[in-house]
């Protein structure tokens, strides 16, 4: 795994030898798995596998790509000023009079990010495919891929055709892709994917289709965030009872990544991004998006559906609990309540 680096010198933002331009490659020695049972297609996986196939839809022709999007424009309680509006007060960097520009570019950095993220997915779920063991697994793994194709079209359209303004892969977010995308067990490609990336994927999602003020992007990620439900049941369905099995060894190693993934993601919700093209007061920014209770709570949102399949999988250990406090993804009595 990349090692983390030095909080003290940089607690939120980093780079990635691996990143050149708008390219990231990944060195990784997998095995490729073939298996001649095809099985009875009666399992939980297959029904996923079978909703999935009723459930596609065309980026191109489902969605209403005519709706006019002007970056930039005034903000109206239609178009996105309660979301905006968190960030005004004391401690924030953002003066009143750009909060109009912050409101797209959070918007804009968003939708960068689910983009970069799903063509995260794209790759990781191709990998699976070749690397899982069972015929069923691979089978809607396969289908996956191609709703996370359709996923990265429809970011991509409205980031290039409607916004005009692209935010690079935050380096949370890329250093734990690389990290998955390096893993030869097939195991913790599911925990970095199903469980971390797209548990906080969904909520994130949802939050955006209520809370954005064009009625485009809110039809996309209502669309998205209804295949990444079914993404996130094929994580907890393969990996069910699987680390009631393991060596204590085997259960320390994906501890380990969750605690390393979990501390990624915590960060990555930090701004920094934004701060610097406003060119704003970047570490006031930081301290703001760290301390600020709006946003500690949306952090707290978007990790609720990951510390459920965790609790369902038998990997929110004590270790875990203690982190997800640490870093104020949790309230400590909510997570006292939790068994």
């Amino acid at each position: 795994m990349t090692a983390l680096p030095d909080e003290a010198a940089d607690p939120t933002f980093f780079t990635l030898e691996s990143v050149k331009a708008d390219l990231m490659e990944v060195e990784s020695l997998t095995r490729a798995c073939l298996n001649w049972d095809y099985g009875k297609r009666d399992s939980r996986v297959w029904s996923l596998y079978e909703k999935n196939k009723a459930s596609q839809w065309n980026a191109t022709t489902d969605i209403d790509w005519d709706h006019d999007v002007r970056f930039g424009s005034e903000l109206t309680e239609e178009n996105g000023a309660k979301l905006a509006s968190f960030v005004v007060g004391e401690g924030s960097p953002v003066p009143p009079e750009l909060l109009t520009r912050f409101r797209w570019e959070y918007q804009a950095w968003m939708c960068s990010q689910f983009l970069h993220g799903e063509q995260g997915a794209l790759v990781t779920t191709a990998r699976l495919v070749e690397t899982v063991p069972d015929m069923d697994a691979k089978t809607y793994a396969a289908s996956q891929v191609a709703d996370e194709a359709r996923h990265v079209e429809a970011f991509a359209r409205y980031v290039d055709e409607k916004l005009g303004v692209v935010y690079p892969v935050n380096p949370g977010l890329g250093t734990l892709l690389h990290d998955v995308l390096s893993e030869s067990r097939w195991d913790i490609v599911y925990l970095g994917m199903q469980v971390v990336m797209e548990g906080l994927a969904i909520t994130g999602l949802r939050l955006a289709s209520s809370g954005f003020g064009d009625p485009l992007i809110r039809q996309i990620t209502r669309m998205v965030a209804s295949d990444e439900a079914r993404h996130i049941a094929f994580g907890v369905t393969a990996l069910t009872g699987m680390y009631q099995q393991v060596t204590s060894a085997e259960l320390r190693d994906r501890e380990d990544f969750l605690l390393e993934a979990i501390r990624l993601m915590s960060r990555r919700f930090m701004l920094r991004e934004l701060w610097e093209r406003m060119d704003l007061d970047v570490e006031l920014g930081v301290r703001f998006a760290r301390t600020n209770p709006m946003m500690a709570t949306y952090r707290q949102l978007l990790f609720q559906q990951v510390i459920h399949v965790l609790r369902q999988l038998g990997m929110l250990s004590e270790k875990v609990k203690e982190l997800l406090i640490a870093e104020n993804l949790v309230r400590a009595e909510t997570m006292a309540a939790v068994r």
